[in-house]
């Protein structure tokens, strides 16, 4: 054989592998502020399982982002409703080429100054062509009681979503009387919902902390029930319901797993940070899996943790720690998907291993084998600095298709915020 042949071709074959490494974590910037009312921030990203091409994003205020190739560009409209659109965007899809698009009501226009504002859930429904929303379809609307921080699934058993959300009596009142629950309700297209129903029976306080019902994020196992863990008083709770019947359902919810801490902590540089659980199901094992942040190892360490359920929910595991680095950092704002086609779990998170300031990086966790370890990516380009100045939101997102695997984030450069994602491709 010819070494320099052989040579040339060792040295294509490392810049194709090079090439390939880089290319999984390629950068995209999907939207810049550029003089908005409200900047962008908590970021909600789905893949359309049918075509992991197309793909639908959104985030605060009203924006929502479509892309047809897979993430590398993106379109940006402004959602419109005469319910008004008022922020928490929480993105899903079916699997008949549609998007839904949850977020807070504003129906009068006119913002905290009038108490109409969150007085139900909106569900918008786009076309299969990306190129219109229907006006939305009413979720929870009683009487004077604010509806909140509400996240959605879509169940291709019986082809129906699923919401939970937060109910408040009155947003941010700190009277003992007033309560939060978490609340369910279901639909077959979006359009009509059914009368919600409350699935915690220990309510929380109105103020928006720890002692706050909150964090509901709901999943579909294989037989279609509805699985959902949330916070309250630094212990995550859940709750399993029958798709086919919620209104029969009596509150059966167990403590899963003690935070050790509140749900509600103080990162530097974050005017406010939370540990909110998130819930993810893998159709091939029957997994459960809830993911969250906490500070159980001090406020100084901030950790990522997951715990699963092999038998349905009844026991779960101990706690995981997916972060893989040293102690006495801080990792926070995650959130989780799995990977339906191959069982694979991703966690996105902010990450400041590498820092000893306020400078940020975001890195994604993977786990190919149930959840028992963790493979840590750094997959940001370059390190951002937060402010507490500037609200940056609660939540990031992820989601992942065959393979295609789209983390989105919020970054802040001098005060101006933005939305990203990575290319990363495992298949």
């Amino acid at each position: 054989m010819n070494k320099s042949w052989y040579s040339g071709f060792f040295t294509a074959i490392v810049f194709i592998a090079i090439s390939t490494s880089l290319l999984a974590q390629k950068n995209v910037l999907i939207h810049e502020e550029s003089g908005e009312t409200y900047a962008p921030c908590e970021p909600s990203i789905a893949i359309d399982p049918k075509n992991p091409d197309r793909m639908v994003a959104g985030s605060v205020l009203n924006n929502v982002y479509h892309s047809k190739d897979g993430g590398f560009t993106w379109e940006r409209d402004e959602l419109t409703s005469s319910l008004g659109v008022y922020g928490d965007p929480c993105i899903v899809a079916d699997n008949r080429h549609r998007f839904y698009y949850f977020h807070l009501s504003n129906p009068s226009g006119e913002g905290w100054a009038n108490d109409d504002i969150l007085d139900r859930i909106v569900c918008q429904r786009s076309s299969k062509n990306l190129k219109k929303w229907s006006d939305g379809g009413s979720i929870g609307l009683n009487g004077s009681k604010d509806q909140d921080k509400e996240w959605a699934a879509w169940n291709p058993i019986n082809k129906r979503l699923a919401v939970t959300w937060t109910q408040f009596d009155k947003y941010g009142d700190e009277s003992p009387e007033c309560r939060s629950n978490i609340l369910l309700s279901t639909s077959k297209k979006g359009e009509t919902w059914s009368q919600p129903i409350t699935i915690s029976s220990t309510p929380g306080d109105c103020i928006d902390e720890s002692e706050t019902t909150e964090g509901a994020v709901p999943a579909i196992d294989n037989e279609g029930n509805i699985l959902v863990s949330w916070s309250l008083n630094g212990k995550i709770f859940f709750n399993k319901i029958r798709f086919e019947n919620p209104t029969s359902y009596e509150t059966k919810e167990c403590v899963i797993i003690d935070q050790g801490a509140d749900w509600a902590f103080d990162i530097p540089g974050i005017g406010r940070a939370n540990g909110m659980p998130i819930t993810a199901h893998d159709n091939n094992s029957g997994n459960i899996y809830v993911n969250w942040a906490d500070q159980s190892n001090g406020a100084n360490d901030t950790n990522i943790w997951l715990i699963k359920s092999s038998d349905g929910g009844a026991t779960w595991s101990k706690r995981i720690r997916v972060n893989d680095d040293a102690p006495g950092k801080h990792q926070f704002f995650t959130w989780m998907t799995v990977d339906q086609s191959n069982g694979y779990i991703y966690c996105v998170f902010y990450d400041r291993r590498n820092h000893n300031d306020t400078k940020t990086d975001v890195y994604l966790a993977i786990s190919e084998d149930g959840g028992e370890t963790f493979e840590n990516r750094k997959i940001s380009e370059s390190p951002f600095e937060p402010s507490k100045d500037v609200f940056f939101g609660d939540y990031n997102n992820i989601s992942a298709v065959n393979g295609v695997v789209r983390p989105i984030w919020t970054r802040n450069d001098n005060g101006k915020l933005s939305i990203w994602t990575a290319i990363v491709n495992d298949n």
